[in-house]
């Protein structure tokens, strides 16, 4: 009998999709912090992610997806490492992106473009280690 192998993200991604902004900014900080996500949110302070998160504010849309793409991507990454090195992942330049760091990419670039590469860079990372 063949085993089925789960995709790798399969369930972060479901999550990202099925999950509110508060639970998605929630689990963000959970993985990257309270500075990093207001980063990726386009932020000065961690204080709109704390209300994001309490649901008492909520991003603007393209925030909204921005941050659902992160999250897709903290999760490709922690399922093989402590969210230590997504930290690190996130912003650090990265060759597999032209030496871009993945949090600038996904805070400032069209996320059509630069979300399939992000997420194929993190794939790409937690696949080889």
């Amino acid at each position: 009998m063949e085993m089925i192998t789960p995709t790798p993200g399969l369930d972060v991604f479901q999550r990202s999709i099925r999950d509110g902004v508060p639970q998605i900014v929630d689990q963000l900080r959970g993985l990257l912090g309270a500075q990093l996500v207001a980063y990726l949110g386009n932020v000065q302070e961690t204080r709109a992610v704390r209300l994001w998160a309490e649901g008492a504010r909520t991003p603007s849309t393209a925030t909204e997806q921005r941050l659902r793409l992160a999250l897709q991507v903290a999760g490709v990454l922690t399922e093989r490492d402590h969210p230590r090195v997504a930290q690190s992942w996130f912003q650090g330049m990265n060759p597999q992106l032209d030496d871009e760091s993945p949090a600038r990419l996904i805070r400032t670039g069209e996320l059509e473009k630069v979300g399939p590469r992000v997420l194929a860079a993190a794939r790409s990372f937690a696949a080889v280690g």
